[in-house]
């Protein structure tokens, strides 16, 4: 009883420090707020209807169209790129990551119809091709009904180790663990786990179905040709730079900034560092991107940029598919965070 007594008390305890500093961090922000006038950036990756989306990327149209006729009718909106040294009042800027055709098809119409303009940073080794980003595939061998074997074992030196695999279930938790442990290897590597997981689930020809295919070099064209629209650079293979030596983060950088440059014919001046977290990218690739003139950098963490934020570290708030009243009450919350 003692014990349980003790766990509650240690429970408590933390709860009222963490609100503590919940409190302080909001009084905090909102005096920074007062001083200088913050900017909102947020991240979309997709606007599509899908049947399954377990990395909750997709915004629905519906959901997105009420979300950017929100932003225009309550928020200065600014591009990323720009110059934010002058505003007078708090702003928001809307990205998107990775470059999907959905993109083009579903989210161009409703920023050009709400007059939002939108930075999307696309990686560009899949432009073109029906080739999907690896968690799409990972969900398409795990997450599906079907007769598996009893476990999957991953030779692999440094990750070695294996999972049950007869129930979903128990698919989905290996679906999770190579999620996290694919974003941290290089792209060699991580395709010869792929490989190795399709022969394994019996889909050596697996087919790509283009549902969650990226951008042709034509329609990124159509998109980046939208006064709405800016375009950015994201890699050329969606890697994490932070697990890469300093030469292939040089490469992954700067081959994607000329591909795009070539495509679109304009110069691009901005970058989004993969998966985004402080754990996803180091100094290195800070100092990789101001070298290659980018003007910005985007992470993904939440927070507002004040004048004195890094450049090249710049904070953004994920936006999941939600209805406009969530999202109005997670846009309060953002000033705050």
């Amino acid at each position: 009883m003692h014990w349980i007594d003790s766990l509650t008390e240690r429970y408590a305890v933390l709860n009222t420090a963490r609100n503590i500093y919940c409190g302080f961090r909001s009084r905090k922000n909102a005096i920074l707020n007062i001083l200088d006038k913050p900017v909102i950036v947020l991240l979309y990756h997709r606007v599509a209807d899908l049947d399954s989306d377990p990395e909750r990327l997709a915004v629905s149209p519906t959901h997105f169209r009420e979300q950017m006729n929100y932003l225009k009718e309550h928020y200065r909106i600014v591009r990323f790129e720009g110059d934010w040294s002058g505003l007078q009042e708090p702003a928001v800027a809307v990205t998107f990551d990775d470059g999907y055709a959905d993109n083009f098809y579903e989210a161009l119409p409703i920023l050009e119809e709400t007059g939002v303009p939108a930075t999307f940073f696309v990686s560009t080794c899949y432009l073109g091709t029906l080739h999907e980003f690896w968690w799409h595939q990972l969900e398409c061998l795990l997450l599906r009904e079907g007769r598996f074997p009893l476990q999957f074992e991953l030779n692999d030196s440094r990750c070695g180790r294996s999972w049950p695999t007869s129930t979903l279930l128990q698919r989905k938790s290996l679906y999770c663990d190579l999620n996290e442990l694919m974003q941290r290897i290089e792209p060699a590597r991580r395709e010869a786990w792929l490989v190795h997981l399709r022969d394994w689930a019996g889909q050596a020809h697996m087919v790509q179905s283009g549902l969650n295919r990226l951008m042709t070099p034509g329609e990124l064209r159509r998109l980046a040709a939208s006064p709405q629209v800016t375009i950015g650079a994201h890699t050329v293979t969606h890697t994490a730079l932070s697990g890469l030596s300093e030469v292939q983060q040089r490469n992954e950088i700067m081959t994607s900034k000329e591909t795009l440059e070539r495509m679109t014919g304009d110069t691009v001046q901005t970058f989004s560092y993969p998966f985004g977290t402080k754990n996803h990218y180091n100094r290195k690739s800070v100092r990789i991107c101001r070298e290659a003139g980018f003007l910005k950098a985007a992470s993904n963490f939440p927070g507002q940029i004040h004048r004195w934020s890094d450049p090249y570290q710049l904070p953004r708030h994920l936006v999941r598919n939600w209805c406009l009243d969530m999202f109005i009450d997670k846009m309060r919350g953002f000033w705050i965070r």
